[in-house]
């Protein structure tokens, strides 16, 4: 398989995966993904963004809690 931004060959690896969100900074090191040997540009595996996905889901209810919470002054 070619990567679609350069045509560079792809290989199984893993990348990290940064995102900025609603207030948060998230970055999971270590995400399986297609390669490209030549630019480096991960290409996600579904099993890896179905979970990813999950995971941001979780964090946005979690973060939604957070400014819930009242500071006493």
């Amino acid at each position: 398989m070619n990567c679609p931004h350069c045509q560079g060959q792809l290989r199984a690896g893993k990348a990290s995966y940064t995102i900025n969100r609603n207030g948060y900074h998230l970055i999971i090191d270590d995400v399986p993904a297609l390669v490209c040997e030549q630019c480096q540009e991960p290409l996600f595996t579904e099993d890896a963004v179905r979970l990813v996905q999950q995971m941001i889901r979780s964090l946005d209810t979690r973060r939604q809690e957070l400014n819930l919470i009242p500071v006493a002054v």
